[in-house]
């Protein structure tokens, strides 16, 4: 039964893209593209369990919960 709750949570974050705009304070500032929109981001698991850089300027995909529209999770840096 857990699984199938943990499969809807990851179905009803919204993925989009932008640009790390600063760092705060072990979270990044992230500008959503198309937008006049800024999330507050942490990095996903995967990303701080191999260590992958993000620094300002860098695009990323970010999660964001449906619930709450100013924090996010970076899931991706683009090259």
């Amino acid at each position: 039964m857990s699984e199938n709750r943990e499969q809807k949570t990851k179905e009803e974050a919204i993925e989009l893209r932008g640009v790390v705009t600063e760092e705060v304070r072990g979270a990044f500032r992230v500008k959503i593209d198309d937008m006049e929109h800024y999330v507050l981001c942490r990095l996903a698991g995967k990303m701080r369990k191999f260590r992958i850089r993000v620094v300002p300027g860098d695009r990323v995909a970010v999660e964001i919960s449906p619930y709450d529209m100013d924090r996010g999770r970076i899931i991706y840096r683009e090259r």
